[in-house]
């Protein structure tokens, strides 16, 4: 299995760490037999969940410039009509897509074109479906420009245990749909916010498969 190199310094510190939590629970109770056993099983149960975490999975793509993919993996909680402030400042459809701490957290390009707008926001780390976690946590927006001509606005949203958003673009970059933008450590949400006329493909409590799954078709 392929593991994200965001992972690998995680990976060792939590080693470290159970290693030295077993070491001392042998030193603790060196007679015990239950207790030092269970708490092994569970130092390997937490490492595999940290490894399934930084796993990189196998997709299989077709790229289209017409559709919108799914940036990550998760469960649609959000399609509504919002007024986009940052950078539209107008109406946008928003499709919300919220990360579980047990999705792959790859973050993909939703489509192919041009980088027009980046901007990194510190913030807060509201836990990720709080509405106001779009706006007020630590995020970045990101802008593609399509072959059309038409702007794909993104955000990635850190939440409450995931406080570090890693980016590998920025402005004027050219870019291809379901390749690889950033990364997201431990539960989040990535907001997309697409045409009023978009044909929307998913719907309220859809898993999506980042970099496969269709959120819209543009007209």
């Amino acid at each position: 299995m392929k593991l994200h190199k965001e992972g690998y310094t995680i990976m060792a510190v939590t080693a470290i760490v159970l290693i030295l939590i077993n070491l001392g629970v042998h030193y603790l109770l060196p007679d015990g037999y239950w207790i030092p056993r269970l708490v092994l099983i569970g130092s390997i149960i937490a490492f595999l969940l940290v490894v399934q975490f930084f796993r990189v999975p196998k997709r299989i793509v077709h790229k289209s410039d017409r559709q919108i993919v799914a940036p990550c993996d998760g469960k649609v909680v959000v399609i509504e009509e919002v007024v986009e402030s940052e950078y539209f400042k107008g109406p946008r459809r928003q499709i919300s897509i919220f990360m579980s701490p047990l999705n792959v957290h790859i973050n993909w390009n939703p489509v192919s074109g041009v980088i027009q707008y980046f901007k990194y926001h510190p913030g807060l780390y509201l836990v990720a479906w709080h509405p106001k976690s779009s706006t007020d946590n630590e995020r970045t927006t990101v802008v593609i420009r399509t072959v059309e001509g038409i702007d794909v606005l993104f955000r990635q949203i850190a939440g409450a245990a995931a406080r570090r958003i890693r980016w590998y673009v920025k402005e004027g970059d050219q870019v291809e749909q379901s390749t690889e933008m950033g990364f997201i450590k431990f539960g989040s949400r990535v907001d997309i916010f697409v045409p009023l006329d978009a044909d929307i493909k998913v719907n309220l409590q859809d898993k999506t498969i980042g970099s496969v799954t269709v959120l819209a078709e543009l007209k």
